[in-house]
């Protein structure tokens, strides 16, 4: 059955808030065969309103409607719906009635457009609101077309679907089976790569199908099965996911929704390691994402926000002559910064980030978005130079997710060594000799200076 959802209020398509109902209709709807195939938003004027329902009529079998059920002038929802399927509004006396029950109970007396909402067209189906004064409606046009219209209130919403409308479209319409969706995440590879190593899968999909996304650096490969049932749809998911994993199953780190964060903290839990955070323009925001994880205090050490120089030096041990010649947004000082943060909390791992956020403070030959992250652990560190784009904001973010990304791909031993890398681990274990020896000599001065061995 094809389906089409109109989200109504101007306020969504000004960006105040989030369409939280279409999310939530789509997937369930979705979860009991429901073919939801449009999505449309609309803001509260009569003629737009009007096309839309006209539009979704000739496509869709099932239109549901959320908002515009309130009492004011703005809430024109149902009286658009109900002189497109040319029913008249009569007063439902049942509904007035749990309005006044409802505001009783809320020690509220009733508006003078309350009764605005107990009207209800001719021919209705009513689905019972109790945690709201709008009801929601079921209402069929001459043509055939299902009008299901629901209160914008999100709490409500959900209630009348769960409570009312749902049971009805079971009803109503039986087991239409089901369309369930599976997401296997990928790192390391670009979507080209993954596209390529999938392609004849991609062409040659029925059912499941299969679509790629890119996403801060990763790439998503979703399967989406429509089977009678959940087990048939898992079981179609599973032999698709069985033939994707043969080609890509080294760079897949997780499943729907599983966060990376969430698999970097489970890995270093498996090998007994802890995790400690240098950072500069992400200003703790990786180890923000880290910590959001329950748990996490069992692997993350800490982190330093070293947004100064006079950090970086003083607490990081970064290198005077480094900053000075290489500039704080470079991968030397990335290195020393992971090196620095490790060695300082004592982890298993040190992730330095260094970069610009912008908007200002670029140049031709380091612009804003430039980012140098590095990992450190006990045979080295690497170091990694990244580009981004877009406000302060998505820099940061983008930012933060590569740390936490390297760092992953480090663990799982995806991450060679490049030829700096190597020079820069050779230099990083020489300078620690030559302290480790001008540490022994001062040592062994003031022993000398003190009269020797007591």
């Amino acid at each position: 059955m094809r389906v089409e959802v109109i989200t109504t209020g101007t306020e969504l398509l000004l960006g105040e808030i989030v369409n939280e109902n279409f999310v939530y209709l789509a997937r369930e709807l979705n979860n009991r065969g429901f073919d939801v195939l449009y999505q449309t938003t609309v803001g509260d004027n009569p003629e737009r309103l009007r096309e839309a329902l006209r539009i979704a009529a000739g496509r869709a079998d099932l239109v549901l409607t959320s908002g515009g059920l309130g009492p004011t002038r703005g809430d024109i929802t149902k009286e658009e719906v109900a002189a497109y399927c040319g029913a008249p509004l009569y007063m439902n006396l049942e509904v007035w009635n749990h309005i006044q029950e409802l505001l009783s109970r809320r020690n509220t007396c009733p508006a003078s457009n309350n009764d605005k909402q107990a009207l209800v067209p001719s021919g209705a189906y009513v689905l019972k609101n109790e945690v709201g004064t709008a009801p929601g409606l079921v209402l069929k046009d001459a043509g055939g077309t299902v009008f299901v219209l629901l209160p914008g209130p999100p709490y409500e919403l959900r209630y009348l679907c769960e409570q009312e409308l749902f049971p009805y479209l079971e009803k109503e319409y039986g087991q239409l089976g089901i369309i369930k969706s599976h997401t296997l995440k990928v790192r390391t590879l670009g979507e080209s790569r993954v596209a390529a190593l999938l392609d004849d899968l991609i062409v040659n999909q029925t059912n499941p199908t299969i679509a790629l996304y890119a996403r801060h650096g990763e790439i998503l490969v979703r399967l989406t099965a429509k089977a009678p049932s959940a087990v048939e749809a898992d079981a179609l998911i599973a032999r698709a996911q069985y033939a994707i994993e043969g080609r890509i199953g080294p760079y897949v780190y997780g499943y729907d929704d599983d966060s990376l964060a969430e698999v970097l903290g489970r890995k270093l839990q498996e090998q007994g390691k802890q995790i400690a955070f240098a950072e500069s323009c992400t200003g703790g925001l990786a180890t923000s994402l880290m910590t959001d994880v329950p748990g996490s205090s069992g692997y993350v050490k800490g982190s330093v926000i070293s947004y100064t120089n006079e950090v970086k030096r003083g607490v990081l041990n970064v290198s005077k002559t480094d900053l000075d010649r290489k500039g704080a947004v470079s991968p030397e000082v990335a290195r020393e910064m992971a090196e620095g943060v490790r060695e300082r909390l004592g982890a298993g791992y040190g992730v330095g980030i260094t970069g610009l956020a912008g908007p200002g403070g670029g140049t031709k030959k380091k612009p804003v978005g430039l980012v140098y992250v590095a990992v450190a652990d006990q045979d080295g560190t690497w170091c990694r130079e990244f580009r981004f784009s877009g406000s302060r904001q998505q820099i940061k973010l983008r930012a933060a997710m590569a740390a936490i990304g390297l760092a992953y791909d480090r663990m799982q031993g995806h991450l060679e060594a490049t030829e700096e890398d190597r020079k820069a681990t050779e230099q990083s274990r020489r300078k620690k000799e030559k302290a480790t020896e001008r540490e022994e000599k001062r040592s062994k001065r003031q022993l000398e200076a003190d009269g020797g061995e007591k």
